[in-house]
C-alpha cells in the first residue's frame, strides 16, 4: 500500500530525530561530528494511521519497536548527518509501506505436461533402482 504524500507528511510531523556519534565511514570525522541518526516514532500515539494500522505495524515490526511502543529507526551509512537523515526517512517508509501492503493472494496452477512427464521419469528411474537391488530369481 503505498502511502499518500498526506500521509507522509503527518507521519513526519509525528517524527523526532536525534543524532550522535557513530562508527563506520568518515575517519577523523566520525570521532567528532555527530553523524548517527535515530528515528523515533510513537506507534500507539500516532494520530496518522488509524487502530487497525497500528495493530498491524506492532504486529509486523515488533522487533523493531521498543518495550515503550516507539518505532526505532537508525542509519549511520553516510557521512553527514543531513544525508543519513534522509537515509532513516526512506527507511522508515518503506518499513512502514511494506508492514501495511496486503499479501496478493495465490492463484492455484496446474503443473505443466513437461513436469509431469518428469516426475513420472523419475519415478521410474527409482523404480528401477529398487528392483536391480533385489537378488535375482533362479
Amino acid at each position: 500500500m503505498a502511502l499518500s504524500d498526506f500521509v507522509k507528511t503527518k507521519l513526519l510531523d509525528e517524527v523526532q530525530f536525534s543524532a550522535s556519534r557513530s562508527g563506520g565511514p568518515g575517519g577523523q570525522n566520525v570521532n567528532k561530528v555527530n553523524t548517527k541518526i535515530e528515528l523515533r516514532f510513537q506507534v500507539l500515539e500516532s494520530e496518522a494511521l488509524d487502530e487497525m494500522q497500528k495493530q498491524l505495524l506492532l504486529s509486523k515490526l515488533k522487533n523493531r519497536i521498543t518495550n515503550q511502543g516507539e518505532l526505532l529507526v537508525i542509519s549511520t551509512s553516510e557521512r553527514t548527518q543531513w544525508r543519513n537523515r534522509e537515509q532513516a526517512i526512506l527507511k522508515f517508509f518503506e518499513l512502514i509501506e511494506k508492514a501495511l501492503a496486503k499479501p496478493r493472494k495465490r492463484k492455484k496452477t496446474l503443473p505443466t505436461v513437461a513436469s509431469r512427464l518428469k516426475r513420472i521419469e523419475n519415478k521410474k528411474k527409482q523404480a528401477q533402482k529398487k528392483i536391480f537391488r533385489k537378488p535375482p530369481d533362479y
